[in-house]
């Protein structure tokens, strides 16, 4: 696997991976792992819906309830294999000091950690939103079932008139406006 990461980390600027990329790919193989085995083991097309649902703060507490049950019920420690995962910082560590390998760094590694930063708000307004709108619900003073949070970050370009969600932006390499407008 180490050898996998550093191929992929510093494969030519069109196949090389992200850290948060090498860290997720890292995380998805552990998971495979630890589903082999076990009756989850069919749904290992599944391995992306499951990591989502342990991985991502957008995902309802519900859905991530019942993905727990779920391994939990095919004896997966769940905290354990969470524990498990790395982040990309670690990936970064272990590839250069572990390694001794090096790579400069990208914009698409800056725009990434851009997007895992407002991600990261993203899931602490969520969980905001959840909790004050629980305790309304709990204390009757507001009537509301059971809910979910949706959290859509849109960019409108005044210049160019571009409008696209966050991750289009980013991903796209920003909107329609020539260089240097």
């Amino acid at each position: 696997m180490g050898r996998e990461l550093e191929e992929y980390w510093v494969g030519d600027a069109k196949d090389s991976y992200s850290l948060r990329e090498l860290a997720e790919y890292f995380n998805k193989e552990v998971l495979r792992s630890a589903l082999a085995g076990t009756s989850q083991q069919r749904f290992s097309g599944d391995i992306e819906t499951i990591y989502h649902a342990l991985t991502d703060d957008d995902v309802s507490r519900g859905e991530q309830t019942r993905v727990r049950k779920t391994l939990e019920r095919d004896s997966i420690d769940v905290e354990q294999l969470q524990n498990d995962f790395v982040t990309h910082q670690a990936i970064h560590t272990y590839l250069t000091k572990g390694r001794d390998v090096e790579k400069g760094t990208e914009a698409g590694d800056r725009i990434e950690s851009a997007q895992q930063t407002i991600n990261g708000l993203r899931g602490r307004l969520i969980a905001v939103v959840e909790t004050v709108l629980s305790n309304l619900r709990d204390t009757d003073t507001l009537t509301l079932g059971s809910f979910d949070i949706l959290v859509k970050i849109n960019v409108h370009c005044t210049d160019c008139g571009t409008h696209k969600n966050l991750t289009e932006l980013l991903s796209d390499g920003g909107c329609e406006c020539e260089d240097g407008q």
